[in-house]
Formats: C-alpha cells, structure tokens, sequence
C-alpha cells in the first residue's frame, strides 16, 4: 500500500502502532499522553505538574496558501503549535523553529519570516528559545511548542460524557471561504483572508476555560469541525447531535455564500479556523461562560454522529482537512 492510497490519521496510526507500550514505559516512566492520542504528548515532570508538547511542519508548496506574505507564514508557523497548546489548557513556555531553507532565497525574506514567528510567540507570551536551519528544495518549517499546566485542569480528547453540550469558540468558516476564493479566483473579502492569512491560537480561552474543571474533553479544529468530531468522539467513546442552525458564523461568511451546500462545506468540513472544539458539563455552563465566549451547537450522545438541519438528522461524515488522501 501506498501513503496516497491512506489518508492522514491511518499513517498517524500506522506509525504510532509501532511505538509499543513497553519501550514508552521504558524510556518515559511520567508519560501520561503517548504518540497520536491527543494534540499533545504529556510527561508528568513533578507531582501535579504536566510539560506538553506538540510539533507541526509546514511546506511552502501545500500548507502556505497563495498570496500570503512571508511575515504572515513566520507567524502562522507559530500559530499553529500553539493552537495544539491550546487545546491542553495549557501555557506555553517556548517554541523551537527549524526552517529548510532554498539557498536561493533572499536575506530579506528570511528576516520578515522569523520576524513574524517572533511577533505571534510574543503576542502569546512566549518566545523562540532555539531552532536549527538547514538547506532545502523548498521552504518547509518545523515548530515544536513546550508548555505547562497543573495535572488537575488537564484537558484531552477523551473525557466527553453522554449529556455533555457541544461547544466552540469564535466563528467557522472563514478560512475555507478564503481558500474557496483563491482556488476559484473570486472575489477575497478582507475578514476572510486575514483569518486564513494570521490564525488566532487560542491560548488564553484555552487556559481559562481548562481552569474552570467545567470541561469533559478538548481539542482544536484546525482540521475542520467534522472531522474533530470524529477524533472525540473516537478517543472518549461517544456520539454527537449537532444542531447546524447553532454553528456559528461571520456574517461576512455568509454573504460569500451562494448556496447552504457551500456554506456547510466551509464551517462544517473545511480546515484551517483554529478554533477550539470542547464538551462542558450541561450545569456548569453559565461557570465557563464568564471567562471566555463560546457557542453551545449541540449534545454528546451515546453513539452516532449526526447533524440536525432544517429539520432532518443526516449522518455528519468524517471528512475535513488531511495531508494524506482526498483533502477538503
């Protein structure tokens, strides 16, 4: 079989497949997250004290869309760790950036690049503390992103009870407009190529919220709603109702629009919103909502994952944003 033939998350698990248990154990005895089962890997490093970590690697030719500038890449490829922070409910401490490099490319460029990394670290109260550079057949970009939390407001994927509400932060959608307008040469609404240009990692809604002990589960949507759904409801073992009405959206979105099917393709199936997916416990609601906004859209269920829209419940599939595959 053929890496083409698979989409991202078989590899994923191909891959971690091979990392037995037993030789984890061996050479991390605090591991509490291991390799592919959340956003982040976890090591206890004291009692009641967690590092998490997550890497991410960006190639100019597939992840940098078209027109963007090279301030704008340098702070997206921070961004885009830090998000994975983020779902953890934790603080990030510092970030490590490795960039292949073409030997062609301009002193300029490189210089507007870091100065971007540099101003996203800053912006989220952290900073670049190394990296490596190296040459390159094309610009490619490898963050790592350490942060702390304390053990007991740890958030992961798995958790999501039955009853639980469904909830997001922010608005969806943006990003897969601005990728549908560049595809298709339409016209670019300002909002929606600055969310996809300078991704909002949501770090302080993260920790906030993980803070409150409201939360049963936890990730981000970088990859699309839908298809974050499915990684819950995968890891915590349950389903979800989602009410499509509730999905919030920009009006700018909207107006972009001409039809409901290209609607939910942007807000429902397309990547790149950032955005933080999360199940609260159904009483402790109105406790979360005084320290970030978010947007209840639906319930966990025993099983199933289903959307509710214009009054019929169609089977929400899992499809969105991946590497490996047919990509959306």
């Amino acid at each position: 079989m053929k890496l083409k033939d698979m989409n991202e998350r078989d590899i994923i698990s191909t891959i971690t497949g091979i990392f037995g248990a037993e030789s984890i154990d061996n050479a991390l005895f605090s591991l509490m997250v291991g390799p592919g089962e959340d956003d982040c890997a976890v090591i206890e490093i004291s009692e009641g004290r967690c590092l998490v970590s997550s890497t991410d690697m960006l190639h100019e030719s597939t992840d940098f869309p078209k027109g963007i500038t090279p301030w704008q890449m340098g702070w997206m490829s921070v961004a885009v760790n830090l998000s994975d922070i983020a779902a953890m409910g934790a603080k990030p401490i510092g970030i490590m950036m490795a960039m292949g490099l073409p030997p062609n490319t301009e002193l300029d460029f490189v210089k507007e690049l870091v100065e971007g990394m540099d101003a996203c670290a800053r912006q989220y109260g952290t900073s670049i503390i190394g990296g490596d550079v190296d040459q390159h057949d094309e610009l490619t970009i490898v963050g790592s992103v350490l942060g702390l939390i304390d053990a007991g407001h740890l958030v992961l994927r798995k958790g999501a009870q039955v009853g639980d509400v469904v909830c997001v932060t922010g608005e969806l959608g943006a990003a897969g407009a601005a990728l549908d307008s560049l595809q298709n040469k339409t016209e670019a609404y300002p909002y929606v190529m600055k969310k996809l240009y300078l991704p909002v990692p949501r770090i302080r809604e993260g920790m906030a919220l993980a803070r409150t002990g409201c939360l049963t589960s936890m990730m981000d949507i970088s990859d699309g709603l839908a298809l974050s759904l499915h990684d819950i409801g995968a890891a915590s073992g349950v389903g979800f109702r989602i009410n499509y009405e509730s999905i919030p959206v920009h009006r700018t979105v909207r107006e972009m629009a001409d039809s409901e099917t290209r609607l939910m393709e942007w807000s429902v199936y397309s990547g790149g919103d950032f955005e933080l997916l999360f199940t609260n416990r159904p009483e402790c609601v109105e406790k979360a909502r005084k320290v970030a906004k978010f947007t209840v859209i639906g319930e966990v269920t025993a099983n199933g994952i289903t959307i509710l829209q214009d009054g019929h419940t169609a089977v929400l599939e899992a499809r969105g944003y991946q590497q490996f595959g047919d990509k959306v």
